[in-house]
């Protein structure tokens, strides 16, 4: 895994300065979120391995299935990857390219720990709360956590908001003891 992200790291860094400079940071969010869903589907994994197959014909199939086959970006960019045989990282390029995104806009990723399921009334309410006490725009990833009895338990980068049960109860056991 590893691997891959390291072999991935300097393609999403350069799509993410030609998106920036072009200002189409959201325009190739979208296509690379498309050229990773290609890549994941079973038939084209094994078209990408397959060596039947010259990395032409696999970028002009990736470029076809692309929805943008008159994009000449977008065409460079496949026919680089498929050259360096590395289609098969385009869901960790994505990734990476997201990150840098939301790093670039100062959005920051919020780990939502619920010990019950948010509805989006209730959601938008604790993003409010949670964007001004982290001073900061948040994308959030919620999960449901039965461990945190009630509450929630939240994680902004190396910052923890922990208002569950469980953590209030671990937090009065370890006053107890001392």
């Amino acid at each position: 895994m590893a691997e891959s992200v390291t072999i991935a790291r300097p393609y999403a860094q350069a799509v993410f300065r030609l998106a920036r400079e072009s200002k189409s940071l959201k325009a190739w969010s979208d296509r690379l979120q498309r050229l990773a869903a290609i890549a994941q589907d079973a038939e084209m994994t094994k078209v990408i391995g397959n060596p039947k197959f010259s990395a032409v014909q696999v970028a002009n199939l990736f470029v076809s299935l692309s929805g943008e086959p008159g994009n000449q970006e977008l065409t460079s960019f496949i026919g680089i990857l498929a050259e360096n045989e590395r289609l098969d990282v385009l869901t960790q390029i994505q990734e990476i390219y997201e990150q840098l995104k939301s790093k670039d806009e100062g959005v920051k990723e919020a780990i939502i720990s619920s010990a019950f399921p948010l509805n989006d009334a209730q959601l938008k309410n604790l993003m409010s709360q949670l964007e001004s006490h982290f001073s900061s725009k948040l994308q959030p990833l919620v999960e449901v956590d039965a461990t945190l009895i009630g509450g929630i338990k939240v994680a902004v980068g190396d910052q923890v908001l922990d208002a569950s049960v469980r953590g209030k109860l671990d937090a009065m056991a370890t006053a107890l003891k001392n």
